[in-house]
């Protein structure tokens, strides 16, 4: 996953300095292009760590290491680059190339957002069944973690005795529904739960099983 965002940093970063550096073809200014890639680092760091925060703004700081990576690379590739110190007029590619590289920019953030799941899996395992624990049941109960964000933590009954759960979908867009995949694979004497945190919860919350089973919410249980 690191390696994932620092390689976003690197594809944006190379889009801001291919930009930057066509750009100072009119006024000879080539450092510019490392300049400005480095200044983005600087703003994307400050973002994740001062208005994100937590552990999602470490995510930032992974990004920006991308940028600053093209911005060193950059720097150090400048004089193989630049043939002709002196300013000069855009020629039919720069011209190609400064109407492409924005849309490409703001196209990439715009399916880094899209694919943004929403969601991680902050724990999920096993507990020994016992039958007078009431695990006779499944159900589900919502917590408030760190910085506002949401838990939702779903326990299955004995009829789930030997199985996993895995999550298949959480919706973006409307009520939040989260739904999960029983599948084989766990210790036969013991039922599965999962932990789920979100960004947000939009009610009215569902949780459910992909054979269409919805679980019941649950506050006054204490869990094992």
């Amino acid at each position: 996953m690191v390696f994932l965002i620092m390689l976003g940093g690197i594809v944006l970063g190379s889009i801001i300095f291919m930009f930057t550096f066509i750009v100072s073809k009119r006024n000879g200014k080539y450092y510019l292009a490392p300049m400005v890639t480095f200044l983005f680092s600087i703003l994307v760091t400050a973002y994740g760590f001062i208005v994100i925060r937590g552990f999602e703004g470490m995510a930032y700081g992974f990004l920006a290491a991308g940028f600053l990576m093209v911005s060193i690379v950059g720097t150090l590739l400048l004089p193989l680059l630049v043939r002709r110190r002196e300013p000069q007029e855009f020629k039919k590619f720069d011209k190609i190339f400064l109407t492409i590289l924005p849309i490409l920019f703001f196209a990439t953030i715009g399916l880094v957002i899209y694919s943004d799941q929403g969601y991680w899996i902050i724990d999920k395992g096993e507990t020994t069944y016992k039958e007078d624990a009431g695990r006779d049941e499944s159900y589900y109960r919502t917590s408030t973690i760190s910085e506002g964000k949401k838990q939702v933590t779903l326990r299955l009954g004995e009829k789930y005795l030997g199985k996993e759960i895995v999550v298949e979908s959480v919706s973006k867009w409307g009520p939040t529904e989260i739904t999960v995949k029983i599948v084989e694979g766990g210790d036969k004497g013991k039922t599965p739960y999962i932990m789920i945190g979100l960004d947000e919860i939009r009610e009215p919350l569902k949780v459910q099983t992909t054979d269409g089973l919805v679980f019941e919410p649950i506050t006054n249980k204490v869990s094992n």
